[in-house]
């Protein structure tokens, strides 16, 4: 699949808060804690337990969320297919998405 414009700018607006709920239902359908999840943003963006919970507070934005966010610099080693988009594929003026594909691709791992 093709990352469009349209698509990169509807994730952006998307707030965090919104999708976050949905993340710790299916995490616990998978056998899966909130704190292995909480691990695994702390990894990507660096955001501690109090930051997370401040950006849900604040229903920080996508693109906020990931503008604050320091990136692990290993990030771009995350490889493979989520959502039918193929990560490594996804081009750079799409930065935004690619990097939420990245924490779909670690979340389902």
């Amino acid at each position: 699949m093709k990352v469009t414009a349209e698509k990169n700018e509807q994730i952006s607006k998307m707030t965090f808060a919104s999708v976050y709920p949905h993340y710790l239902d299916r995490l616990k359908k998978n056998g899966r804690t909130k704190e292995e999840f909480h691990q695994v943003i702390e990894w990507l963006t660096g955001f501690n337990e109090a930051t997370i919970q401040k950006l849900i507070d604040e229903k920080a934005t996508f693109e906020t969320f990931f503008q604050k966010a320091e990136l692990n610099p290993n990030a771009h080693l995350i490889k493979g297919v989520i959502c039918g988009y193929r990560i490594e594929e996804i081009p750079d003026e799409f930065e935004l998405y690619r990097k939420c594909r990245y924490l779909d691709k670690l979340y389902d791992e």
